[in-house]
């Protein structure tokens, strides 16, 4: 599942994590990123201490067998992450979709967390180039997901993105359990305050949040790129 930041995906690990047959993965690629790039992230020295910061070394054991020898493997990804020799080309057996959320509630929420000094920190156009990548590839457009859907809908947008990846449903996606997780990252401190405290996905959000200065320009920056994926989001 690729994504950028704040675009409610650990919640959609926790969702997968659910699963009894199913394992996760938590942004394996993210100490590499830090590593190659240096981009002074919150807890940046803790993961990069934590992780295995080697590209290719990261990308073999992605590739492998899944932990636990479970049937299916979610991989939590973000495209900006792939500075490196490695990027969604070198992963033609995994199986790709696509998380969106509007730029609105994905600004607001990041600049609460972490200094916003451009719009690829974001990922929009990133994920989009992976899906056309991916897309070209197969000959299909890949599935693509919104938050806000998820939001309105769990059950009804989940059960037609497992038919879309060839799993089965699982009601048990829909809950959780509170607090950390064993196989969430170090940088979980930080970032993953509200996820930890639910056991389970939100209510719907309100109006799209106000925002302006530099915070509204990044907003339009990300606008094509989320309106282009967002036509081929699944509805419940």
């Amino acid at each position: 599942m690729w994504s950028g930041p704040r675009n409610i995906s650990t919640a959609m690990m926790r969702s997968f994590g659910a699963r009894t047959d199913c394992a996760v993965s938590d942004e394996p690629f993210y100490g590499a990123f830090l590593k190659a790039s240096g981009e002074p992230h919150p807890l940046a020295a803790e993961t990069t201490e934590s992780m295995d910061c080697d590209w290719k070394s990261v990308l073999a054991t992605q590739s492998g067998s899944a932990p636990g020898s479970k049937p299916i493997w979610y991989q939590k990804h973000m495209p900006h992450h792939m500075i490196g020799d490695v990027g969604i080309e070198q992963m033609p057996d995994h199986t790709h979709a696509f998380l969106i959320r509007a730029p609105e509630r994905v600004v607001a929420s990041y600049k609460a967390k972490n200094e916003l000094r451009a719009p690829e920190m974001l990922g929009f156009a990133q994920v989009r180039e992976y899906f056309e990548s991916e897309a070209e590839r197969t000959g299909k457009a890949p599935p693509v997901i919104d938050s806000d859907a998820i939001l309105a809908n769990p059950a009804g947008v989940l059960e037609k993105l497992c038919g879309s990846l060839g799993i089965a449903w699982d009601s048990a996606m829909l809950q959780w359990e509170k607090g950390p997780h064993p196989e969430d990252g170090v940088w979980a401190a930080h970032w993953y305050d509200k996820v930890n405290a639910s056991t389970g996905f939100g209510p719907p959000r309100g109006g799209l949040p106000k925002l302006d200065g530099e915070y509204q320009k990044t907003v339009d920056a990300c606008r094509d790129d989320y309106d282009f994926m967002a036509q081929y989001a699944i509805a419940a």
